[in-house]
């Protein structure tokens, strides 16, 4: 945890309870923290629960570093039922008699699903299209044209739930983009019906997992440089971090890879983070001294 002169600066790691939305958390942080410099990583429905990753101060700067990272979730599917919301708060839209579907067929089905594909974004998505987010068209009523859009499953496992014949619980790792809901449907369709989830869990976004996470009141400011732990770090001299927080490029070869690099000063605070821009290296974000 860093705070400097205008004010705690860092990363939260919140473990979000049903019922809340996103926004709420972030308003609930800016008290908690005394700041109005709090934002999120990564929107999760308020019927989800689950890990929400929130910069603080100079760390919403670096948000989208958090949001690009893979996320794990997991989630219960009913089959059989469609509603318009493709989860337990929508209304249901459509029945299927799916009762000779086992956890064997959803399984087999699940499996070309893992690693590129294409979905197409729900009408409750926050997306927008010609300035408006679907999900606000959608409370109007209305239905637009969505194009696909590509996303990668990382890993998908499937098993029954216990006492439920007519569920499917699954577990997966997936690239941010990726709409839960419409996985679980998607599935459903191919095998000729449909379904949507009763529950979903966000448990990891990155190395940031469950073991981390805390309700909000009770969760630590964590540093600049713990939120970026995904990433290649790169420690400077203190003559190299002076230039990188004036804006000069790093002299020799001290970037290698694809990056992002997350570079630390002499005393391990990040310093800047650099990201490869088609065949040129530069400053993606400069974080000033304290």
């Amino acid at each position: 945890m860093t705070k400097g002169t205008d004010g705690p600066n860092g990363f939260v790691v919140v473990d979000k309870p049903a019922g809340w939305t996103s926004h709420d958390v972030v308003a609930k942080a800016r008290g908690v923290l005394g700041t109005r410099k709090v934002g999120h990583s990564g929107t999760l429905d308020p019927g989800a629960t689950g890990i929400l990753v929130l910069g603080v101060g100079r760390g919403t700067r670096l948000l989208r570093f958090l949001t690009a990272l893979p996320k794990t979730y997991v989630a219960d599917a009913v089959l059989g039922v469609e509603t318009n919301t493709l989860d337990a708060d929508g209304e249901v839209t459509k029945t299927h008699d799916m009762s000779g579907v086992t956890i064997a067929d959803v399984q087999r089905v699940a499996k070309a699903y893992v690693g590129p594909i294409e979905q197409i974004p729900p009408m409750v998505s926050a997306i927008k299209i010609d300035g408006r987010r679907l999900h606000e068209l959608a409370r109007e009523g209305k239905t637009v044209e969505r194009k696909p859009r590509p996303v990668t499953i990382h890993s998908l496992d499937v098993e029954a739930v216990p006492g439920d014949s007519g569920a499917f619980r699954f577990t997966t790792t997936c690239s941010s983009g990726t709409y839960v809901r419409t996985l679980a449907a998607d599935i459903a369709a191919d095998l000729g019906g449909g379904a949507h989830l009763r529950t979903l869990r966000r448990t990891a976004v990155g190395s940031h997992t469950e073991a981390h996470a805390e309700e909000l009141e009770k969760a630590p400011l964590i540093s600049l440089a713990a939120g970026l732990v995904d990433y290649q770090s790169v420690s400077l001299s203190a003559e190299d971090a002076a230039r990188v927080r004036h804006g000069q490029r790093l002299g020799g070869d001290l970037l290698a890879g694809d990056g992002p690099w997350v570079l630390l000063d002499e005393r391990g605070q990040v310093a800047a983070v650099h990201e490869r821009v088609e065949d040129r290296i530069k400053a993606a974000v400069v974080v000033p001294v304290g």
